[in-house]
């Protein structure tokens, strides 16, 4: 299992005294620490007309990334298609992959929040097919061919992209899904799927089960099982015990779960002995990665900046995960 970091950028101007830029500038700090301490990738979400998330276009961040760090792999967790322009999705990201030296990961998905779609004037029952226009219109963008494309929301004649990523065929691209059994509607179209325990699912059996049933449609649908992949955000706090990390991490995770748009609310107690956050010392951190990695998940990627948690006990918790958990999740699990 490789381990990333994901941020889904949540800001709390009400509440604390941090500005955007200062919340931009944490964030920065984190993918460099992150880079220079060996871990696989760091993913940013992209969020409107809400506090919940302070980043609205992610490549304009990850360009900035790119600058401050040299190996770390750059994520979108994820970037809304029916919001933009396919083809101004392609270029963006284009952009990013040159600008990092080939290290972009995408992550794509149609939307879940009813006051985005509102915001930009979009009925959210054309999702689903606004989202497929635009990924077919974004992978064929990206080939560097002039193509045309005829749809329902986009018709395109003898366009070619005068900027392409470096990364060939294409840089890597994941489905996001919400839910554990809309996995495998990822997988028959023949992309990796990503997933967030905490709303993905009741149980890590149900996600197991639903990771199962995407590999079997991953496999119909001609893909090689090694491409199969399958990422988790997933919120994690490291401390030197596990009382210390759970102190610590209880008050900004009331605070995440209070101001999460749309979703079941669960008592901090209850997030930990299902095992849908991660909260304890190196070795705590690792037994719940080691169940997710046993449910068929591949990359861990940790949500260590949650709820307003300050900015130098997440630096600690990083560089715990990366001297402590690191190395052994490269080794064969229990």
């Amino acid at each position: 299992m490789k381990l990333g970091v994901f941020s889904v950028v949540d800001h709390y101007p009400g509440e604390l005294p941090r500005a955007t830029g200062e919340l931009y500038g944490e964030l920065l700090e984190q993918a460099q620490a992150a880079d220079e301490w060996g871990f696989d990738s760091f993913w940013v979400a992209e969020h409107h007309f809400h506090p919940y998330g302070a980043i609205p276009r992610p490549p304009i961040w990850m360009a900035v990334a790119a600058e401050r760090t040299r190996r770390i792999r750059l994520g979108s967790a994820v970037v809304v298609l029916p919001f933009d322009n396919p083809l101004r999705s392609a270029e963006d990201y284009a952009m990013v992959d040159v600008l990092s030296g080939g290290r972009l990961n995408l992550g794509v998905g149609a939307g879940y929040l009813q006051h985005e779609f509102a915001g930009f004037g979009l009925d959210a029952a054309d999702k689903r097919e606004r989202f497929d226009e635009a990924l077919t219109v974004l992978c064929r963008a990206w080939t560097g061919e002039r193509f045309s494309f005829e749809g329902r929301f986009h018709r395109l004649r003898d366009v070619q992209l005068n900027v392409v990523p470096l990364q060939r065929p294409r840089p890597p691209v994941w489905v996001a899904t919400l839910r554990a059994e809309g996995a495998a509607r990822v997988g028959a179209r023949g992309f990796p799927a990503m997933l967030i325990p905490y709303a993905s699912a009741e149980t890590v059996d149900e996600m197991a089960r639903g990771l199962d049933a995407y590999r079997r449609a991953f496999a119909a649908a001609g893909g090689r099982p090694e491409d199969a992949t399958a990422p988790f955000g997933f919120h994690a706090h490291c401390a030197e015990t596990t009382a210390q990390a759970r102190a610590e991490a209880r008050e900004p995770m009331d605070r995440y779960v209070r101001t999460r748009l749309y979703a079941v609310q669960r008592p901090f107690e209850t997030l930990v002995e299902q095992d849908v956050v991660a909260f304890g010392d190196p070795d705590e951190i690792l037994r719940v990665a080691r169940r997710y990695e046993r449910a068929g998940f591949t990359h861990f990627l940790a949500i260590p900046n949650f709820g307003g948690l300050p900015h130098k006990q997440v630096l600690r918790s990083l560089e715990l995960m990366a001297r402590h958990v690191l190395p052994r999740l490269g080794r064969a699990g229990a």
